[in-house]
């Protein structure tokens, strides 16, 4: 028999009962927790990402970038402050996550229609999304950034979010493709094959019931 819709009340529950007490509580924001799934997700393909609407917390640590022959690149070792959150995605099952999606659904398609999308169905833009990151482009070697020009009387407090793409094909880019890309190669490869997994339980379970 397929498994009763989720509640809001007990929707943390069933977080903790997939994913353990322990991940939830360091990793997770449950508190509108069906509402920053939507957002996130319906902000992924487009040119910002607001870091406080994530259903996760933001990974510790600053952005770490290396100089070489007077140019900034992205740092090998930035990819590890991703380490514990990718680790936890590759712990679970795909086929657990899409099922505990499927109970979600009802929460997840009233929280997209309040976000201002009457007639739109959240399962077909998650899809899009999905095939947007998938499309990211893999880089064949160190990317170069820079930072815009600041003014140097108004020093910002974290300048490291400011560095951009030296490339204006990857700065162009939307956030989603751009946060893939800071990952850094191995991490891309990573995300991109469990959202692979993940789309493929999508398709193959049932379209989730309005």
């Amino acid at each position: 028999m397929p498994a009763e819709p989720l509640e809001a009340s007990g929707l943390e529950n069933a977080l903790v009962e997939l994913l353990g007490r322990k991940a939830v509580m360091n990793h997770l924001r449950v508190d509108g927790f069906a509402n920053r799934v939507v957002a996130t997700v319906d902000n992924m393909d487009r040119k910002q990402l607001s870091s406080r609407l994530w259903p996760v917390y933001p990974s510790t640590g600053k952005f770490s970038v290396r100089e070489q022959d007077g140019r900034t690149y992205i740092d090998a070792d930035n990819g590890l402050r991703y380490a514990p959150l990718l680790l936890l995605a590759e712990t679970v099952d795909p086929a657990q996550v899409a099922e505990l999606y499927r109970r979600m659904y009802p929460l997840l398609q009233a929280a997209y229609v309040e976000l201002g999308y009457p007639k739109g169905r959240f399962n077909d833009r998650l899809l899009a999304v999905i095939d947007h990151l998938l499309a990211t482009p893999v880089p064949d070697g160190p990317l170069e950034v820079r930072l815009p020009p600041i003014d140097p009387s108004v020093a910002p407090p974290r300048p490291w979010v400011l560095y951009q793409f030296a490339d204006p094909a990857l700065e162009s880019l939307s956030a989603g493709q751009k946060w893939l890309l800071r990952l850094g190669p191995v991490n891309e490869r990573r995300v991109k094959l469990r959202l692979q997994q993940f789309k493929r339980e999508l398709v193959v379970q049932a379209t989730p019931a309005q």
